[in-house]
């Protein structure tokens, strides 16, 4: 085959003596790249065809892999023809250079797709119910981390490779495996934060603080890890807004996790009401709330007064749902509704301000003991 290479493409340059030696190179190379291009068209439509491309995985491994393949092909058609153009000795060997350095991030772009696609695969099983499965959140986290990492990590690999192969830019290939340690200081702290983050990337899918979906507290807002990537993390906050910290800020200071254990959480109402009122009635009336709310998961249930003031007492209802948004939903109609019992059933419950005025009045010589006048004014507040 290499034989019959060799001599098309010396059939080939003898057509083109008329151009410049370069130029009629350069229309062979174009010319085996266009070959090779319609072989790998003509090949992988056969493959869809075959019954190879029938299951799922199969399809999708067939589209990942026809960027790499097809480049591949195109590459080893080039680099079989290069020793036959007639270049000198030296302009072979750096052609031959540039063509295995292209193949080896070819190879990498293999990998990082094949990595992506078992990622898929394996992610394709937790599409449903995944806000209040712990253990989906738990292997979409780590699956999600560690094929980003990996993929950055084979990037980083291919490239300093590929830069190793050639002379003139080897220190480069050289620096770039070295910022990782001691010997490149200049480019080991300039890439200081990328590999910090990256590591910070590994321990959190191996220790896990966070999860997708986690419902967390950091920055002084709440929402929901929506995305953990190789560098940062994204937070899906409460009104749509999109919040993004950097991957160390997780291991290197304190943040809330809602849902690191388990997807319930107890929430919880605070109502103000006067010193008359009936406690049980309130009670009664908020479990009939509960009962009939189907946000309520039957765990968690009570009132309680958990402080006295001045002039009102302060219940605290405490109520349990299966996530953060049914929690904070359940805790919104409780209020709502426990309010509206009180304005409609019990007015005398609201809080009030109770004002006492005591006046004193002059009495004549003749009597004894004075006489005290005392006048109580109420008023009513809506606090």
């Amino acid at each position: 085959m290499g034989v019959g290479l060799d001599f098309a493409v010396a059939r080939a340059e003898s057509a083109l003596t008329w151009l410049p030696g370069w130029f009629s190179a350069i229309v062979v190379i174009v010319v085996l790249a266009l070959i090779a291009v319609g072989i790998h068209a003509v090949g992988l439509h056969l493959v869809r065809k075959s019954r190879l491309a029938r299951g799922r995985m199969s399809q999708l491994l067939i589209a990942r892999g026809a960027g790499p393949t097809r480049l591949a092909l195109v590459l080893l058609g080039v680099g079989a023809a290069i020793p036959a153009l007639g270049f000198s000795l030296a302009v072979t060997q750096t052609l031959l250079g540039v063509v295995f350095a292209v193949f080896l991030l070819v190879v990498g772009w293999a990998a990082v797709a094949v990595i992506g696609l078992m990622g898929d695969l394996y992610l394709a099983r937790y599409r449903e119910g995944l806000g209040e499965n712990a253990l989906a959140r738990k292997h979409v986290t780590q699956v999600r981390v560690l094929r980003r990492a990996s993929q950055v990590l084979i990037g980083l690999i291919s490239v300093g490779a590929a830069l190793m192969t050639l002379p003139a830019v080897r220190q480069y290939g050289v620096s770039l495996f070295a910022s990782a340690g001691a010997a490149g200081i200049v480019l080991g702290l300039a890439a200081r934060p990328v590999l910090s983050n990256l590591l910070a990337g590994i321990q959190i899918a191996l220790t896990q603080p966070i999860k997708v979906e986690d419902a967390v507290v950091i920055e002084g807002e709440w929402g929901w890890v929506e995305d953990i990537t190789s560098t940062y993390v994204v937070i899906r906050i409460w009104d749509w807004r999109r919040l993004v910290v950097p991957l160390s800020r997780f291991l290197e200071q304190p943040f809330e996790n809602w849902t690191r254990e388990s997807a319930s959480l107890i929430g919880s109402v605070h109502l103000h009401v006067d010193y008359t009122t009936p406690i049980d009635a309130i009670r009664r009336q908020l479990e009939t709330i509960v009962h009939a709310s189907k946000l309520w998961d039957g765990s968690v249930l009570n009132l309680q007064v958990v402080e006295a003031t001045a002039e009102t007492m302060q219940l605290r209802a405490l109520i349990s749902a299966r996530n953060a948004s049914d929690a904070w939903d359940l805790r919104c109609a409780v209020r709502e509704q426990l309010i509206a019992y009180l304005q409609t059933e019990m007015p005398h419950a609201l809080p009030r301000r109770r004002l006492e005025i005591e006046t004193s009045r002059r009495q004549t010589p003749d009597k004894a003991t004075p006489r005290v006048e005392r006048t109580v004014i109420r008023k009513s507040t809506g606090s």
